[in-house]
């Protein structure tokens, strides 16, 4: 990896703020992913990259990276009309003017399908699209959550738990004019998306381990059980989607799992430092400028502020990485307009010189910034769009 000398000789012409992409590291990425994920297809989560070179850049490693999963309505059309396809949006639309747009885009041949949980996501789709000659794809999304009497290891996304449940809504989309059955997706957030090796924490992290054990048996059961239940309705899915980043591992050895999907893991944010079976490299940051030196080892750099959404914590702030052994300042964190930062390490830093940050959370970084300069071999060698730079916002 580079340091923080070759960092700074190789983006010296850049204005700062910038944000970065070290093709090397997500080179690296990229192939720890293929790995990790045993041969099964791998499904790119768009929200953790938002830029269209390095979605094409990903796609182009291997075959294996089949399809794409969009947060959006509107970003699944910019994504088809970019030369995307096999399209999956990861969460409903309850806009009919969206669906009538995916509409038009599946009448063009292409591969789109909506996501549903419930009977009023699949009547505001037959609503949409009542009056057009076309079959709209759906995908089921069944709750993975570890759920007990008062405590719920996971996340609020589906309310589908049961068997019977997912049956009531497989009956209803095989007697639906307007849809066809296509696939199911579960996403084991607990385990993709909680860090289980933090440090300081030495008590949670024995609780969580324990906990993402536990679910990981009950998942495998639970998609087994909804897979062999539906041989009586005579259908199969086309795809039956997991995992996340974080879940790779046990994910990928269940063998009703036909692809993965992966975002986080190509750019390796600050929270994915904190896993205990994997690690990847930190490919993508931003940089700050130094402005002012108030006093003695603290050095206040001009903006900053990028912290990444979720419940509050100190780890959703962004984080110095480079030179190493910088630190936020407890009291102040990332600012709006500036960020201090405590720095006793063996660089003389300077005003005008350059701090590197990495985000707490991967997508959102580049919501923050038009393009990410490519890094390969110690040099600048593209730079690459992100959607803010071409004058996309989808959330």
């Amino acid at each position: 990896m580079n340091t923080y000398i070759q960092y700074k000789k190789a983006t010296n012409h850049i204005a700062k703020p910038f944000a970065y992409l070290d093709l090397d590291l997500l080179d690296d990425n990229i192939s720890q992913i293929l790995s990790h994920s045993l041969n099964k297809q791998v499904r790119i989560a768009s929200k953790s990259i938002r830029s269209v070179p390095v979605l094409k850049r990903i796609m182009e490693k291997s075959e294996r990276f089949q399809g794409v999963m969009c947060f959006t309505a509107s970003e699944a059309i910019f994504l088809s009309e970019n030369g995307f396809d096999d399209l999956l949006i990861g969460y409903p639309i309850s806009n009919k003017d969206y669906i009538s747009s995916i509409a038009h885009e599946i009448k063009k041949g292409k591969q789109i399908t909506l996501m549903v949980d419930c009977f009023k996501h699949i009547k505001i789709i037959e609503d949409a699209v009542r009056d057009e000659n076309i079959i709209i794809p759906v995908c089921i999304d069944v709750d993975m959550s570890l759920v007990y009497p008062n405590f719920r290891f996971g996340v609020y996304r589906s309310p589908l738990r049961s068997i019977h449940e997912i049956h009531q809504l497989i009956y209803t989309i095989q007697q639906s004019k307007q849809l066809k059955l296509d696939g199911l997706m579960g996403y084991e957030a607990q385990i993709a998306g909680v860090g289980d090796q933090v440090k300081g924490k030495l008590l949670k992290n024995s609780v969580v381990q324990m906990l993402k054990k536990q679910s990981i048996q009950q998942i495998k059961e639970l998609r087994s059980e909804i897979i062999e239940s539906i041989k009586e309705y005579d259908l199969s899915f086309r795809f039956v989607n997991g995992g996340g980043t974080g879940s790779l591992a046990s994910t990928c050895k269940e063998e009703v799992i036909t692809e993965v999907t992966v975002g986080s893991g190509f750019f390796s944010p600050l929270l994915f430092d904190a896993y205990k079976d994997f690690q990847y490299k930190p490919a993508a940051g931003f940089a700050l400028d130094i402005v002012r030196k108030p006093a003695e080892n603290i050095y206040t750099c001009s903006g900053g502020g990028y912290v990444a959404s979720g419940a509050t914590g100190k780890d959703k702030l962004p984080a110095p990485y480079l030179p190493e052994n910088a630190n936020l300042h407890s009291l102040e964190g990332a600012g709006e307009v500036q960020t201090p930062i405590l720095y006793k390490g063996n660089e003389n830093l300077d005003i005008g010189d350059p701090v590197f940050f990495r985000h707490s959370k991967s997508g959102e970084l580049c919501e923050r910034f038009n393009s990410l300069y490519c890094i390969s071999n110690g040099e600048v060698v593209d730079e690459y769009a992100t959607y803010r730079g071409e004058g996309k916002c989808f959330l």
